[in-house]
């Protein structure tokens, strides 16, 4: 059904049944779901959702509510759903056991044109959270069967609006094509090489666009969070596009995709004008609100300070350094194709991250805010620091600080593990047990980087670390005459077992162990 075709009547129809989905009144409600369920058989269904979610007058539950069936009809009904063995899947709303009312249609090639051609110009244009983060997803969902071969302009619609970044009026715009263009890298971001000739046209076409944008964001004078969310994205794009490999050239005459190496590869200087940013959105100072200082208004509560665009900017700069550390940057581990830039990172590269790191890891030491996912990526960036010989050479003089202001009080329980524990100890044990905790816990950074710094660089650190200890249960042993403090002994003992299971000698460890439980057992009945 083509767009002429589509009557207002139609559009007001799905409106109101939209509106009375969220009726309390179940006689009102059900045909309205009803009707609703039913839309992936009506010819048209997705343009009159399209054109109800853009419309800005529309009450904001029924646009969401339209974003999200046209997200969900486009996922079920462009292609054919098939499984890995490439037989055909149920529909997604078929009950347990496999049947359904009837197979939803695809949609028809009318309808296909018309959302390609509308759904961009109106995500472009979208300034709620919610409804383009939806949109963008639509634009994922397409993108997957038909970009780039039946969805050519795509890619070019995205960049004129990028290379209108120096306009500020454009600056939502901007965004917007930012988000949809990560949706379409993400896309490719675990293909293997022979599958990656769609993302390497995009890196080819769009980082001559993105790295001054990014360079301009991440300089001292840009303090808005328009500029964060936009760094936030480019950013994002960047990880998509190098995480897993470093861009190939251009594709084959045939199309085909470029399977030699990348060419940063041998040229590495390439990528440094990158790294010059990763490195100035770690070094951004983000003062407390009540310093007045740009960038300004940072929230007070941990939950805002975790989402709030500058900390993320960091938190992605973080990570994008140490996945190149780690896949790139060690030249003992490295693939033979690899080994040039392998050894320019490790002597070149990882040593200019250590101040930005080391001054990072420095926030919660000297009383400022660090959010959790960032510390974790710092000290797993230290962890691979350590291993490496020039810069475990610079780190040298640092790892009395690393260890002992950073991983030791990482490693303790906080007064929320404690409450937690105290209130729902369940959920503290499954947290404490999680196998995601790898991932985003900084108690579990701090482990692996004592254990590596007693690992690799062994003698020295076990007996300091047993002294640390020391200091510990003695500190706990002269909280007499205040308010007694019982988890307080819990916590450092939990530092005996941290260091004793993971990081010591074992020799070492029983004889520390059976010293400070000595010391604890005298001091109870003196």
């Amino acid at each position: 059904m083509t767009e002429e075709q589509i009557t207002m009547n139609q559009v007001e129809a799905l409106h109101v049944a939209l509106q009375q989905s969220f009726s309390p009144d179940q006689n009102v409600r059900d045909p309205a779901e009803a009707t609703i369920k039913n839309l992936k058989f009506i010819p048209g269904a997705t343009q009159m959702l399209l054109h109800i979610t853009e419309e800005k007058q529309v009450q904001y539950e029924v646009r969401q509510a339209a974003a999200i069936q046209l997200k969900n009809i486009c996922r079920e009904c462009w292609v054919e759903r098939v499984s890995f063995s490439g037989l055909p899947l149920p529909p997604v709303d078929a009950d347990e056991s496999g049947a359904a009312s009837k197979k939803p249609p695809l949609l028809l090639e009318e309808d296909k044109t018309a959302v390609k051609k509308k759904l961009v110009v109106c995500l472009l244009a979208e300034p709620d959270k919610s409804i383009r983060d939806l949109m963008a997803e639509t634009v994922h969902c397409i993108a997957i069967h038909d970009f780039p071969t039946s969805w050519p302009d795509l890619l070019p619609l995205l960049l004129h609006a990028i290379s209108q970044n120096a306009d500020p009026s454009q600056a939502l715009r901007v965004h917007n094509a930012l988000l949809a263009l990560r949706k379409v890298c993400k896309r490719y971001e675990y293909k293997s090489r022979e599958q990656r000739g769609p993302l390497n046209e995009i890196v080819i076409q769009s980082f001559p666009l993105l790295l001054p944008l990014a360079q301009r964001l991440s300089g001292p004078e840009e303090h808005s969070l328009e500029g964060a969310l936009m760094l936030k994205q480019v950013l994002k794009i960047f990880w998509s596009s190098t995480q897993f490999y470093l861009p190939s050239g251009p594709n084959n005459s045939d199309g085909t995709a470029n399977i030699a190496p990348s060419p940063a590869l041998a040229n590495p200087e390439t990528m440094q004008p990158w790294f010059d940013i990763l490195r100035a959105a770690l070094v951004k100072p983000l003062p407390e609100a009540s310093e007045g200082l740009e960038p300004r208004n940072q929230p007070t509560s941990k939950e805002e300070r975790n989402a709030w665009p500058w900390w993320k900017v960091k938190k992605w700069a973080a990570q994008i350094i140490t996945r190149l550390f780690s896949r790139y940057g060690i030249p003992n581990y490295a693939e033979d194709e690899v080994k040039e830039f392998a050894q320019h990172f490790s002597q070149n590269v990882a040593p200019q991250f250590l101040g930005p790191i080391c001054e990072t890891l420095n926030l919660r030491p000297s009383g400022r805010f660090c959010t959790d996912r960032v510390v974790h990526l710092c000290l797993n960036f230290v962890d691979l620091a350590v291993e490496l010989a020039p810069t475990y050479k610079l780190l040298k003089p640092h790892m009395d600080f690393l260890l002992y202001k950073v991983c030791f009080p990482a490693m303790c329980l906080t007064e929320e593990d404690i409450e937690e524990f105290e209130n729902d100890p369940h959920e503290f044990v499954h947290k404490q047990n999680s196998p995601l905790s790898d991932f985003y816990d900084p108690r579990m950074s701090a482990i692996t980087l004592v254990t590596s710094a007693v690992k690799y660089r062994g003698q020295g650190y076990d007996a300091a670390s047993l002294g640390v200890l020391d200091g510990d249960f003695a500190e706990v042993q002269c909280h007499r005459g205040g308010e007694p403090q019982p988890h307080r002994e819990g916590l450092r003992i939990a530092r005996v077992w941290i260091v004793g299971g993971g990081s010591l000698g074992e020799k070492e460890v029983c004889r520390g162990a059976r010293r400070v439980d000595g010391q604890q057992r005298l001091s109870r009945f003196q």
